[in-house]
């Protein structure tokens, strides 16, 4: 998948061969933002418009323009990838939810 930033909020970037045009799509936002461009210089310039349309609706409204995460999430895994998963953390002296949430942290990173 492929993530362009723009003032802090991402946007997912595809193809759409319809039209030509790359599509991006803002992520995390109450609503939906979409736009399009057929450069990423294009991308760019309408991701930004976009964004302060969004974000200039959302000030009328008094909404905000951001979701609200708990930092909570259940996961359902096979019992043999739990059992693992418990031994790694026990071994590095961490909680299942400390190791998950670390290596998680990582796999954002790359």
């Amino acid at each position: 998948m492929n993530i362009m930033e723009v003032d802090g909020y991402k946007a997912k970037i595809e193809y759409d061969p319809e039209l030509d045009q790359f599509r991006g799509e803002i992520l995390g936002i109450n609503g939906s933002a979409d736009f399009y461009g057929k450069s990423p210089a294009s991308l760019r310039k309408e991701f930004r418009n976009s964004l302060k349309v969004y974000l200039e609706v959302c000030k009328e409204k008094d909404i905000s323009p951001t979701k609200e995460y708990s930092g909570k999430f259940n996961l359902r895994i096979p019992p043999n990838l739990h059992s693992e998963i418990a031994a790694l953390a026990t071994a590095s002296g961490k909680s299942i939810n400390q190791w998950v949430s670390e290596t998680l942290k990582r796999s954002t990173l790359d």
